[in-house]
C-alpha cells in the first residue's frame, strides 16, 4: 500500500489531520501489524464526546411516563418537537452562505461564516452544522455551529454545559427526519474526502442509495489493504482478518471456556470466532465448507453477521469485505474492496457502485453467539481461530474495556421503547419477510425450562448454548444477535416475542 507522505498533503488536509489527531489521540491504536511482543489493541471508533457516566443505560420505560407522540433518545431523554422545515430550492442567500463557508475548507472555517448558516432560517442546513461539529470539536467554529443549530431549530443546546452536543444534534435531526438540503451529498463529499481520500469512490455515482444524512465518521480510516495483506494500515484503520489459520477444539484450549464466540456451521463444518479477536478486527473473510463468507462485527450494535460472498453473479472474483471507517446510525459501514461498492451492513444490500447497479443483496447464514465451552461441547469437530490470528499478535481479553457498556456513543436518533436500548435480541426474518425479534435472556430461560419459543411460523431453539431459529418444517433460518436499538432501527416494523 502506498504511504502518503505528510509533506505531499495540501495545506487544508494537513490542517484537518492535525485537528483529527487531537480528536482520536489515546483512542485510536494501531493493531494491524503489531509484533508478537506487542499486545494487540483495537483500532476503534472515537466517541464524540466520550461517554463518561457509569450508570446503567436507562430504558425509556424506567423513567416518568412518556407523553403520547413524544420521541425519546437512547438515554431516555425526550426529543423536542421538530422545527418547521422549508422545502424546495435553497434561497440565494442560503446558497451564498453555504458556498462561503465551504470555500473556507481550504483555510479553516471562520466562526462568523458558520454563524451565517443560522441566519438563513433553513433547518435543513443543520445537517452541515452537524458535520462541522464532528470534525472541529472544541473550536470556535464548533461553538458557532451549536449556536447556529439552536437558531435554526429552536433548541437550546449549550456547548459548554450540554452533554454530548454533537450526538444530540444528530439524534434530533434523525428523529425529526429533516430532509437533506439540495446538494448535500456533494457538500459532504468535499468535506469527508479531505479527511479520507479513499472515500471518494463512494460518492462517484451521486451516492447511490446511501442516506448521507445518517453517515458520520467513526474515528478511523478506510481499510483498503489487498486481501491477505498483513501490514498495518498506514494511516490507522480497523484491519480485517483474512483467511486466518485455525486449530481444532483441543488446540483452542488457550481460549477460556466462558469466553464469548460467534459461531457458524455450514454443511456440517463448524467454526468459532473469539469475541476478543473480533473486537480488534471487526471483519473476517474466510472459507467454511468450501463457501466464502464475509463476517462483519459491529461492536457498537453488538451484531456479528455472516454473508456468503461467493455467489454474486457477474463479479469477477469472490467479494472481499472491508471496514470503511464510516458509520450509519451507529452501524459500521462496510464496503467491497474490488468494486468499491458500499453496503448497508445490517441488511447486506449494496448501496453504491457496480454491485448496487447489479442489485446485489448478500445472503446471510446463521451466527450463534455463545461461549466457547458450550459451543465445542455441542460441536466437538469445530475449529477455532488460532491464538495469534496468524499475525503473531496477542489479543487482550477485553480489548474495548467496556467502551460500549453505557449505551450508544454515536447518533441513533429516536429509539423504540418496547425494549431497553441494549437488550440483546435474536433477529429473524421469517419466510414471508416478517421481521421478528426474540429477547435473548427470557427466550433462553424459557427454553431451558422446557417451554416453547415460537412466533408465527418460526421456532427458536438452543444450539451450543446460543439461539437458532427454524421454520415449521425444521429448515434453518439466517439469524444473528444485536442490541435492540440496532435491530429495531433497521427493522422498525419488527414483531417482538413475549413469553
Amino acid at each position: 500500500m502506498v504511504t502518503r507522505e505528510p509533506s505531499l498533503f495540501p495545506a487544508t488536509i494537513a490542517t484537518l489531520i492535525l485537528v483529527l489527531k487531537r480528536l482520536i489521540v489515546g483512542v485510536l491504536i494501531l493493531a494491524g501489524g503489531c509484533s508478537a511482543s506487542d499486545p494487540a489493541s483495537p483500532e476503534t471508533t472515537a466517541p464524540a464526546p466520550t461517554v463518561t457516566t457509569t450508570d446503567e443505560v436507562p430504558s425509556p420505560g424506567d423513567s416518568d411516563p412518556i407523553p403520547d407522540g413524544a420521541l425519546v433518545d437512547s438515554r431516555g431523554e425526550i426529543i423536542p418537537p421538530a422545527p418547521d422545515v422549508t422545502t424546495g430550492s435553497l434561497t440565494d442567500e442560503a446558497i451564498a452562505a453555504v458556498e462561503t463557508l465551504w470555500s473556507s475548507l481550504e483555510t479553516g472555517f471562520e466562526p462568523e461564516d458558520v454563524s451565517a448558516i443560522g441566519a438563513t432560517g433553513d433547518p435543513r442546513l443543520a445537517w452541515l452544522l452537524a458535520d462541522i461539529m464532528r470534525f472541529f470539536q472544541g473550536t470556535a467554529s464548533w461553538r458557532s455551529a451549536v449556536e447556529a443549530f439552536n437558531q435554526l431549530t429552536g433548541t437550546d443546546l449549550t456547548p459548554q454545559l450540554s452533554d454530548r452536543p454533537w450526538q444530540k444534534v444528530n439524534d434530533y435531526m434523525i428523529a425529526w427526519d429533516v430532509e437533506a438540503p439540495p446538494g448535500y451529498a456533494d457538500y459532504k463529499r468535499r468535506l469527508f474526502t479531505l479527511v479520507e481520500p479513499g472515500w471518494e469512490p463512494f460518492f462517484e455515482d451521486g451516492g447511490g442509495d446511501v442516506d448521507w444524512r445518517l453517515v458520520s465518521w467513526g474515528g478511523v480510516f478506510i481499510d483498503d489493504r489487498p486481501l491477505g495483506d498483513l501490514e498495518r494500515c498506514a494511516r490507522g484503520c480497523i484491519p480485517a482478518l483474512d483467511d486466518p489459520p485455525v486449530t481444532d477444539a483441543a488446540g483452542g484450549d488457550w481460549y477460556a471456556d466462558d469466553g464469548v464466540v460467534f459461531a457458524i456451521a455450514i454443511d456440517g463444518e463448524a467454526r468459532a470466532y473469539p469475541k476478543n479477536m473480533m473486537e480488534v478486527h471487526e471483519m473476517v473473510n474466510d472459507t467454511i465448507a468450501g463457501r466464502r463468507i464475509g463476517m462483519p462485527y459491529c461492536t457498537l450494535c453488538g451484531s456479528a453477521q455472516a454473508f456468503l460472498t461467493d455467489e454474486v453473479r457477474g463479479s469477477e472474483a469472490n467479494l472481499v469485505l472491508r471496514t470503511s471507517g464510516l458509520l450509519s446510525r451507529s452501524n459500521k459501514v462496510m464496503y467491497e474492496l474490488n468494486s468499491k461498492s458500499v453496503f448497508d451492513t445490517f441488511l447486506g444490500v449494496a448501496l453504491t457502485g457496480p454491485l448496487h447497479d447489479a442489485g446485489v443483496i448478500l445472503n446471510q447464514v446463521a451466527v450463534v453467539t455463545t461461549t466457547w465451552g458450550e459451543w465445542k461441547a455441542a460441536h466437538p469437530n469445530t475449529t477455532i481461530i488460532a491464538q495469534d490470528g496468524g499475525r503473531g499478535l496477542e489479543y487482550p481479553d477485553d480489548p474495548l474495556g467496556g467502551r460500549d457498556d453505557n449505551g450508544p456513543i454515536f447518533p441513533v436518533g429516536d429509539v423504540d421503547p418496547r425494549l431497553g436500548v441494549q437488550d440483546h435480541v435474536l433477529g429473524v426474518t421469517a419466510p414471508d419477510g416478517t421481521q421478528l425479534a426474540f429477547p435473548v435472556g427470557i427466550a433462553t430461560l424459557a427454553l431451558e425450562a422446557g417451554e416453547a419459543v415460537q412466533l408465527q411460523d418460526v421456532t427458536v431453539q438452543l444450539d451450543g448454548g446460543g439461539l437458532v431459529a427454524t421454520t415449521g418444517d425444521g429448515a434453518g433460518l439466517p439469524t444473528h444477535q444485536a442490541f435492540w436499538f440496532a435491530w429495531s432501527q433497521f427493522h422498525p416494523d419488527t414483531l417482538v416475542w413475549q413469553p
